[in-house]
């Protein structure tokens, strides 16, 4: 069991850290020497650097990538082997979980407690696929008389990896996991607000195995690495985790050079509370659904449908809660924590002011810290009642700590509006009546309902992504092995 680092740690590990690429196996600077500026969202204060790094040093890693992929050992390793190398490399992100869920804390502002959750998560991903590595079976086709056919994996080859802010140890976890369980080799590039735990597991992958070349990092800012990266003929998959705007002009730019891709874009998820919902078990999920990572995840519980004969008692039992959360620095280990940066900020200000000027009413907010420093990127849970449906909070993902709140009457009206945005990433269904359970959660267009629950746990096992704006594809799960493969067909005729 994980325990939270203590706050020294946290305020200490990576001081004034000059972070560096891993390209082949090797630690480099960008060729052209510039730098990026890591500051902590808590308060504002640069701690570290990253390479700037450009199309001259994307294309030394995919080049890197794709020699390891044709020529290297990676190509003729056995897939039990490969994931004994992702088993040593769970076994490795344990050994250093305290410097890993500080450093993530630190770089992303989230409590430390979720530091640590982060952490134990991506164990649990790089176990998962090293045991599932063996696992992954073609079959055997029923064909004509005198000839045998039949299906295997085969991997892609070099995979892209555009990586977010929000959960970088995660979502790097469950793509690299996947990738290299069916024999990929890896070219990520993290987000520039949040590069630093990225480039340490790209170090430990080496310590637990991975030849040179195949599992690459490299940072810079989205507009040029990213944009490189995702148009370069010489990647074959391209996975993101991100807006749907910035999946769009990825998707464009794969298609250039007719490239798959998974993306796991926005969400806009509706928790549904019938009027026989059990509100102990259901009402403090609600409230964690919204704040978790300062609200910064595609997966948010972010709009709240409540059946009429009870709207009144929540709102009232919500409006306590919400008036009680504090926002704090990270090592303070509060409620929740800043939001990535004083951009994303000021957009979810700008969201919440537009929200009123629309008549939306603000029920509660929580609070900041009287010691939360000036230079950090603060903002205080709002819940919002009396929300219209079709309005921009209903519509539009915030990516903040913002809950939207209204009523319905029946079945129909709770599935009508739930399924009443472009978005489909997940939703939460609660009612004791077991007929409903599952006409509801049928109908509910979305990569994953839970009923009487939400989120349940992380889910390394449960294959995710969304249907329309949210995305296409599927992470996570076996499922996710698939998506990081294609099948090939081989028949033999008898002779």
């Amino acid at each position: 069991m994980l325990k939270t680092p203590d706050t020294t740690l946290l305020r200490t590990v990576g001081e004034e850290r000059a972070a560096l690429n891993v390209i082949g196996g090797r630690m480099v600077g960008a060729q052209s020497g510039a730098r990026i500026e890591v500051a902590c969202p808590s308060d504002g204060k640069v701690f570290a650097s990253v390479p700037q790094s450009g199309e001259v040093d994307v294309d030394a890693a995919v080049r890197s990538a794709r020699q390891a992929f044709e020529t290297g050992p990676w190509s003729r390793m056995t897939a039990a082997e490969r994931g004994r190398i992702l088993s040593r490399l769970s076994a490795l992100v344990e050994v250093h979980a305290d410097e890993l869920a500080a450093l993530e804390s630190r770089d992303t502002g989230k409590p430390a407690r979720q530091g640590v959750a982060d952490v134990t998560a991506a164990i649990r991903y790089y176990e998962y696929y090293g045991g599932a590595a063996d696992k992954a079976h073609g079959d055997q086709i029923p064909f004509l008389d005198g000839y045998t056919a039949f299906t295997s994996r085969e991997p892609h080859g070099v995979v892209a990896g555009i990586i977010p802010w929000n959960y970088p140890l995660q979502i790097l976890a469950r793509v690299a996991g996947a990738a290299l369980a069916m024999g990929n080799t890896l070219v990520i590039k993290p987000a520039e607000d949040a590069s630093l735990t990225s480039l340490r597991i790209a170090d430990l992958a080496l310590e637990a195995g991975c030849p040179a070349g195949v599992f690459n990092v490299v940072t810079g800012y989205g507009g040029e690495a990213g944009a490189a990266l995702s148009a370069h003929p010489g990647v074959d998959y391209v996975t993101f985790t991100g807006s749907t705007g910035t999946g769009t002009a990825i998707q464009q730019a794969a298609a250039l050079n007719n490239r798959g891709v998974t993306m796991e874009l926005g969400g806009k998820s509706p928790q549904i509370l019938f009027a026989d919902a059990d509100l102990d078990a259901a009402l403090p999920v609600v409230v964690n659904a919204i704040i978790q990572n300062g609200g910064q995840t595609c997966s948010a519980g972010s709009r709240l449908l409540v059946e009429k004969p009870i709207h009144d008692e929540v709102m009232a039992a919500l409006a306590r809660s919400f008036s009680a959360l504090v926002a704090e620095p990270h090592h303070a280990d509060g409620d929740l924590g800043p939001l990535i940066n004083a951009r994303q900020a000021e957009r979810v200000a700008a969201m919440i002011e537009a929200a009123e000027k629309d008549g939306a009413e603000i029920v509660a907010q929580g609070s900041v810290a009287d010691d939360a420093p000036e230079g950090g990127h603060y903002r205080a849970p709002v819940l919002f009642g009396g929300v219209d449906p079709l309005s921009q909070l209903a519509q539009e993902e915030v990516f903040g700590p913002v809950l939207a709140a209204f009523s319905f009457e029946g079945e129909e009206e709770a599935v009508r509006l739930a399924n009443g945005t472009q978005y489909g990433l997940v939703a939460g269904v609660w009612t004791r009546d077991g007929g409903r359970q599952h006409r509801v959660a049928r109908r509910i267009r979305a990569g994953q309902v839970y009923v009487n629950a939400y989120g349940a746990g992380g889910g390394v096992e449960l294959p995710f992504g969304g249907f329309g704006r949210s995305g296409h594809g599927r992470e996570k799960g076996f499922e996710a092995l698939y998506d990081m493969s294609a099948t090939k067909t081989t028949v033999f005729r008898h002779i």
